[in-house]
């Protein structure tokens, strides 16, 4: 996984969709936030592409930002589209496929 750590420059307006880019067979991410209290980093994901299930021990919110993901959350399928947000809580076994390449944003909260 190719992966920046470049943080938002203050008082300008993004588009999020925009601020990473797709790479061929590749999941590509984006820190904009590495708190102590929490996280958000932007993926963008190739085709074909995922992330094997693990845990957090902390709830996540995905936020499809293009196209339509899959995430796997305790073993049920969630294919959320552009636009939706999906809650992953804490604990619970999940991953994250790209049946067609998407982008997300994924916000952690620590606490």
């Amino acid at each position: 996984m190719s992966k920046t750590a470049e943080p938002m420059a203050p008082a300008q307006a993004v588009s999020l969709a925009e601020y990473v880019q797709y790479a061929a067979g590749s999941i590509v991410s984006r820190a904009l936030v590495q708190k102590p209290v929490g996280s958000i980093t932007l993926f963008a994901f190739d085709a074909g592409q995922g992330l094997n299930e693990h845990t957090a021990p902390y709830d996540a919110y995905v936020q499809i930002l293009d196209g339509e993901g899959e995430v796997v959350i305790g073993g049920q399928i969630v294919n959320p589209k552009c636009g939706e947000t999906v809650l992953i809580p804490a604990n619970v076994p999940h991953a994250v496929n790209a049946r067609q390449r998407f982008k997300m944003l994924l916000t952690m909260i620590r606490g």
